[in-house]
């Protein structure tokens, strides 16, 4: 299929994930890049920025989104993959559907985001088999239309951790090799703030179970919620960037391999200022 990591090991870390979503409902940019020529323009951006891999998604999967069929979001993220793989762009699919990530490879996508972990469609662990791409399996209790309903827990990474490993046998048994697995605690998808500062300050414990680990807080709610004004009102989605900064930086100090992100240039510059520290030794 032209995938160029599906059977080259996955890049040393730290790696920076660029979000580029072609929809008109996401959280932080959606309706920004709906037409073709602005979403290849910023995705370009973001390589050029410093980003390591371009995450398109067709479907929004901010809390209380509703879902679109497989026809839109082949039709929303086919044509830019394939105009962004002809740029020599690399990028990932962010999809928890089997035919999306299909067409998504065809046109050049290098790897599956699934922020469902494989249990929104049971059949996306036979394409990952087939195509020997990488997998980012994310911890994940339902679609976003109801997924804060499930944001219950007695120990939240305990729990994250099991269901986990969890989706990783699955995984496995499907026929992923386990050098293509990739995990993410998935903060703000059925979790509270509380649940995401609990995963992140024990992150270690996620990186011990010996899968590179994405972390996604990109201008999450509840970074909004932890930078309120006086009058309690978050700090709105474009406003957040300091804040994501900071948590990208913790995370990979923390050892997970991977951040995802929307301002790719600032992370970069902090992540640079880090790898200077560090060598300096």
């Amino acid at each position: 299929m032209g995938n160029v990591l599906s059977m080259t090991p996955l890049p040393p870390g730290p790696v920076v994930m660029g979000v580029l979503n072609v929809t008109p409902d996401s959280f932080s940019d959606g309706g920004r890049f709906a037409a073709i020529d602005d979403a290849v323009a910023h995705a370009v951006r973001l390589r050029d920025d410093g980003a390591h891999l371009v995450d398109v998604g067709g479907e929004s999967t901010r809390p209380g989104a509703e879902r679109v069929d497989a026809e839109t979001e082949i039709a929303r993220v086919v044509p830019v993959l394939r105009e962004l793989t002809a740029a020599g762009v690399p990028t990932s699919i962010d999809t928890t559907r089997a035919e999306v990530a299909r067409a998504a490879l065809a046109a050049g996508a290098s790897v599956i985001n699934d922020v469902s972990g494989g249990l929104a469609d049971p059949e996306m662990a036979s394409v990952v088999a087939e195509a020997g791409v990488p997998w980012v399996i994310m911890h994940w209790r339902g679609h976003s239309r109801r997924m804060q309903e499930l944001a219950q827990y007695d120990d939240v990474v305990a729990e994250v951790r099991d269901e986990l490993c969890q989706r990783v046998d699955a995984a496995l048994r499907a026929g992923v090799s386990a050098d293509r697995i990739i995990l993410d605690p998935g903060l703000g998808f059925a979790k509270l703030p509380a649940h995401n500062w609990r995963l992140s300050a024990h992150l270690p414990e996620l990186v011990a179970l010996g899968f590179p680990v994405l972390i996604g807080a990109s201008r999450k709610s509840y970074l909004g919620a932890l930078l309120a004004g006086p009058d309690g009102t978050p700090r709105p989605v474009g406003e957040r960037e300091a804040a994501t900064v900071a948590t990208s930086l913790l995370a990979v100090q923390a050892g997970a391999w991977g951040v995802r992100v929307h301002d790719v240039r600032a992370t970069v510059d902090a992540l640079k200022v880090l790898a200077a520290t560090e060598a300096a030794r």
